[in-house]
């Protein structure tokens, strides 16, 4: 055991920035659901181990995000015509600013099971940028809840919403838009919101045959090193591409036909994985071995794993061992470099948050409300099981020694008393 803690402590600190207790982005400093946090609660419910529970107004999945002593996050009106960034205390679960930061006249349709107030945030000292997809993205001076710019033309048509989170890199914030019509990422300069630069997917992955439904996606690309230089690395429909994120060209790719990606990509050993999409009896994982030109297929998928694949939740990487959960539960332990099997466990319930790992634990969410936390072992040993009332979407974040979970109408902060 303390092996595999200290292996798992290795792999956060190679890639966590902020060990301030910040949580900038969907997934928190490392953009892979890992946190080098300790003294996390083990153990909670409605009424034990809970520093506040703040409700939160009308309906949004988006996780929420964390810098200093401020909390943000996004919701909206059931129906898309209004859209809302809410910033909280992290102390108390005040509600410091709830701005209407858009007003759209007429929304698209979205999937029942989706908000118009799903990709999270990105935030940092100063200021934080919200996206609700072709609704409009935005930067706000935290300090004083002023809308510094918006856009609102980076437009498709989502058919089922928006989900991807924008992401910040150098003077950057990129965003993705996959829907039935475009398909492309655009890199915004934060401080004005002027486009930078801008990638649509190419046209020659499609056939004449190639439905608009086929051609969507939900991802949100990671930013990794390679090699000393950094690469945006992105699971769009139909394949997986590589870019130099400062202007946006495409170093590689790997096509693997399907679509509808949900699930982020995480790395480690030199290997990046890489979720497929597609429904959830069609999805695969790809270990892809990071580095090379062009058309990768051949040459860098290292292993594949067809069989109780993730879809809408994205993996953690724990040391050596990788964690991965299907919707409706089955758990799965496996070795990273290799993709052999180490274990697997079936959980009850339905699962849409994603995997966190900690140096001594993983927290796994499902849509009822229930957390399972378990060991980062090779044998499945489970360490505990809390529940909070309502429905629980979002992907866990940490901030210092707490863990805030938002459900379907509350924002939780839940730590150890003292």
């Amino acid at each position: 055991m303390r092996i595999v803690a200290l292996s798992l402590v290795v792999v956060i600190s190679m890639g966590a920035s902020h060990a301030d207790g910040n949580w900038p982005a969907w997934r928190g400093p490392t953009a892979e659901g890992q946190s080098a946090a300790t003294g996390l609660p083990l153990h909670w419910s409605e009424t034990e181990n809970i520093s506040w529970k703040t409700g939160i107004h009308d309906l949004g999945y988006s996780t929420p995000v964390v810098w200093g002593d401020q909390i943000w996050l996004t919701t909206a009106k059931e129906d898309g015509t209004a859209l809302y960034a809410v910033c909280i205390d992290l102390a108390s679960g005040k509600i410091i600013r709830d701005i209407e930061v858009f007003h759209p006249e007429n929304p698209q349709h979205i999937n029942p099971a989706n908000s118009y107030a799903t990709p999270s945030a990105a935030i940092e000292a100063g200021r934080v940028y919200v996206h609700y997809g072709t609704f409009g993205t935005a930067c706000i001076d935290t300090a004083s809840g002023e809308v510094l710019w918006r856009r609102t033309d980076l437009n498709c048509d989502h058919m089922q919403g928006p989900a991807s989170s924008p992401v910040l890199f150098e003077d950057l914030l990129i965003v993705t838009l996959e829907g039935i019509d475009r398909q492309f990422m655009a890199a915004l300069d934060k401080k004005t919101g002027a486009t930078v630069w801008m990638y649509n997917r190419p046209a020659d992955i499609y056939t004449p045959d190639t439905k608009p439904v086929f051609r969507k996606s939900y991802q949100t690309p990671l930013i990794v090193d390679v090699d000393g230089k950094p690469q945006l690395v992105s699971n769009g429909a139909l394949l997986v591409t590589g870019h130099e994120p400062r202007i946006g060209k495409e170093i590689w790719r790997v096509r693997y036909g399907v679509d509808s990606t949900i699930s982020s990509i995480v790395h480690g050993h030199g290997l990046l994985f890489v979720n497929t999409g597609g429904h959830p009896s069609e999805s695969e994982l790809l270990a892809i071995r990071e580095g090379g030109t062009g058309d990768v297929l051949n040459s860098n998928v290292v292993w594949k794993m067809t069989k109780d694949t993730p879809f809408q939740t994205s993996p953690v990487l724990a040391g050596d061992l990788l964690y991965t959960v299907t919707d409706d539960g089955m758990l799965t332990c496996l070795e990273a470099a290799t993709g052999k099997p180490v274990w697997s466990q079936r959980l009850k319930g339905k699962y849409g948050a994603s995997l966190l790992a900690v140096p001594d634990r993983i927290y796994l969410s499902n849509t009822k409300g229930k957390t399972t936390v378990f060991a980062p072992e090779r044998q499945y040993r489970e360490l505990a099981v809390s529940q909070l009332d309502g429905e629980l979407w979002t992907s866990p974040a940490v901030a210092g020694n707490a863990l805030l979970l938002r459900t379907k109408t509350h924002l939780y902060k839940i730590a150890n008393k003292n």
